[in-house]
């Protein structure tokens, strides 16, 4: 069966492929650029203060549909400042979830935050594109590359000035991700196959994550109780994107979520 991974990644690696951009000329482009804003660094000062959000601009889902169509990036982006997020995670692509590089450089501008771009990472391309639309940081899911391209993709990213979030889903994937030298490491509770939430995913993955990586908690965080839950379990951070999005006050649901203090 045809799976949601299988559909995106299948849509991805093609366009990949039909990429004829010569890979050197991006790589001095994206050297070029200037310097990023420290995404871990700000995941690690706020974990010092409270848990840190990194809340999410996000148009829409492949399973739920439309969340917000027409929302305004920065305006949201700025309310997500005004609440307190530490950073900032959008979504790029377009044809699953809405999503775009204007919505991202849109964003930036708006803010002081730092940026993930969240997309389906799988060529070198991708990593330089992230970083020539002004991304601070990229987004790698281990679920979707195997080991070469896993190390040579993180790699490359931290060459180019970026941090790099690497997305697990069970301890097999930590392994790999701990292998290839990642200190930032987020815990997707949501299911990349079936698109399903086990909001008891992050809770038992934590203990596993050695001290100094910096822990993220993703996906079917709904409140400020879901947050307290995931900085009791050790996270630093939780990226929330559907219930802000949907909240109507993205300020005060931010702020709620800060408040869900670390033990």
């Amino acid at each position: 069966m045809t799976t949601y991974l299988d559909r995106i990644l299948a849509a991805h690696r093609a366009a990949a492929a039909a990429d004829a951009r010569p890979l050197g000329i991006l790589i001095d482009e994206a050297e070029a650029q200037p310097p990023t804003r420290g995404f871990t660094a700000a995941l690690r000062v706020a974990a010092g203060q409270g848990l840190g959000v990194i809340a999410e601009v996000k148009r829409r889902s492949p399973s739920k549909g439309d969340l917000q169509a027409r929302l305004d990036p920065d305006a949201l982006a700025r309310a997500y400042e005004r609440g307190g997020a530490t950073c900032l995670s959008v979504l790029t692509d377009r044809e699953f979830f809405g999503g775009s590089p204007d919505d991202l450089r849109a964003a930036r501008a708006a803010t002081a935050l730092p940026v993930l771009r969240k997309d389906f990472t799988v060529a070198p391309a991708d990593v330089c594109d992230a970083r020539i639309m002004g991304a601070d940081a990229v987004l790698l899911i281990v679920a979707a590359l195997d080991d070469h391209e896993l190390h040579d993709l993180h790699d490359l990213a931290t060459r180019l000035g970026l941090d790099v979030l690497v997305e697990v889903h069970d301890e097999p994937e930590l392994e790999r991700v701990l292998a290839a030298g990642a200190t930032l490491v987020g815990v997707n509770q949501r299911d990349l196959m079936t698109f399903d939430v086990d909001t008891t995913r992050a809770v038992r993955m934590g203990a596993a994550m050695p001290p100094a990586v910096v822990r993220v908690a993703e996906s079917g965080i709904r409140d400020a109780d879901d947050a307290a839950t995931l900085a009791a379990a050790g996270f630093d951070a939780v990226l929330v994107g559907e219930s802000l999005v949907t909240s109507g006050d993205p300020t005060a649901a931010v702020a709620a979520l800060r408040r869900a203090q670390q033990p």
